[in-house]
């Protein structure tokens, strides 16, 4: 095992960087190092789930060590409610309710966007199907398994809903 911490079989590949300043960039030309990760070694979600396991678990310990070193008790107001808790408590309460404050409408807007891009998905799909019913050729399967034309007069004369599909007329 060698002395430094890289893993057997990495190695570095050359980038390119921008004009050579000064460091180690321009001694060597202007050509600098990317570390390359092994041929054997990929990124996993099971990998990725640790690092984020472990920066929760520090975000954690922060904040316990931030309750414990303000333990003042102080009155709270809230919504006609009056309590008294820890200093930090109270601090982490009002920080939970600020970030609901951003969570709730940008949720909403969220499932606003993927609402209307399931719609422009589903009006993309019809006008596909719609342009391959047009460009058929007379002679093809497609266009016989079809039969004739199944656009009434009537629904091709209707208004294009807010959707540009027409709105069929049913008598």
């Amino acid at each position: 095992m060698s002395v430094n911490s890289e893993p057997e079989g990495a190695r570095e590949a050359p980038v390119e960087a921008g004009p050579p300043t000064t460091g180690p960039a321009a001694e060597s030309g202007g050509v600098r190092r990317a570390r390359v990760q092994p041929a054997g070694m990929r990124r996993t979600r099971m990998g990725g789930l640790w690092v984020v396991a472990a920066l929760g678990a520090v975000i954690l310990v922060l904040l316990l060590v931030f309750i414990l070193q303000n333990g003042q008790r102080v009155e709270v107001h809230l919504f006609g409610a009056h309590l008294t808790a820890p200093l930090g408590v109270a601090l982490l309460l009002a920080a939970a309710l600020g970030l609901l404050l951003v969570v709730v409408p940008g949720a909403g807007r969220i499932i606003q966007l993927k609402r209307a891009a399931r719609g422009l998905h589903r009006d993309r799909l019809d006008l596909a199907h719609q342009l391959d019913e047009a460009t058929a050729a007379p002679g093809t399967d497609s266009a016989a398994a079809t039969g004739p034309a199944t656009t009434t007069p009537a629904a091709a004369d209707a208004p294009a809903t807010k959707r540009g599909r027409r709105a069929s007329r049913s008598s």
